[in-house]
């Protein structure tokens, strides 16, 4: 399976292999939700990115890797990315993690919040949260530093190719999302930083950097 960055739902999905991990990436539903399965190649364990929907391709794709499935993330509190958590979890048993601002609207209770500068860690490998304010009170992204190549970033709806996440409805805010994309992201991560976000294809820093200013100046 190679990787090209982009899945559509119907799609069995793309996969890239890191000396430490591999990425699986599927999209699920209408609202092509991306969902990613991490697993750490030293010990097989695993830990899926958003149980976005279609707990059934979900669960084939973790019975298709090479372990337990430790932990479920949610990257927010949004109904499309976690419709297929409750169906999930008591098939595997996983560990349910989200942003603390955001477990009120969890289908159900987390088993750990998170915040800014936080880790999760997964067998060998470690992820860093970074809370990202704007689209939802809670948003995180998670970082992979890479030891041997460069960071991946798994965003949420909080970054995409061509802008940041939506902030028009009430409770959202562009200023917080812009700030913290802003200096979080673009001011902490090089241009060979890999994103993955919650819908559509990936994208890099560096690909994105040159339209900073423009997302500042339309206001989305």
């Amino acid at each position: 399976m190679t990787y090209d960055g982009h899945t559509t739902p119907s799609a069995r999905g793309t996969e890239i292999v890191l000396e430490l991990l591999s990425i699986r990436k599927i999209s699920v539903s209408e609202m092509d939700n991306n969902a990613y399965l991490l697993r750490c190649r030293s010990t097989g364990a695993q830990l899926l990115v958003d149980a976005a929907d279609e707990a059934p391709r979900l669960l084939e794709m973790v019975a298709e890797g090479s372990g337990p499935l430790e932990t479920v993330v949610t990257t927010h509190q949004h109904w499309d990315h976690h419709r297929a958590l409750a169906e999930v979890v008591r098939a595997t048993g996983a560990t349910t993690v989200c942003g603390a601002d955001d477990a009120a609207g969890m289908p159900l209770p987390p088993d750990r919040t998170v915040g800014q500068g936080d880790q999760v860690r997964f067998g060998d490998v470690v992820l860093d949260v970074i809370h990202l304010r704007g689209h939802t009170p809670g948003s995180i992204a998670l970082a992979y530093g890479d030891p041997h190549g460069h960071t991946h970033l798994f965003t949420g709806d909080s970054l995409f190719p061509g802008g940041v996440g939506n902030t028009r409805n009430p409770g959202q805010s562009f200023d917080s999302l812009i700030e913290d994309v802003t200096t979080r992201v673009f001011d902490v991560y090089d241009d060979d930083t890999h994103v993955h976000p919650g819908h559509g294809a990936d994208t890099t820093l560096g690909a994105e950097r040159p339209h900073l200013q423009e997302w500042h100046e339309r206001g989305w």
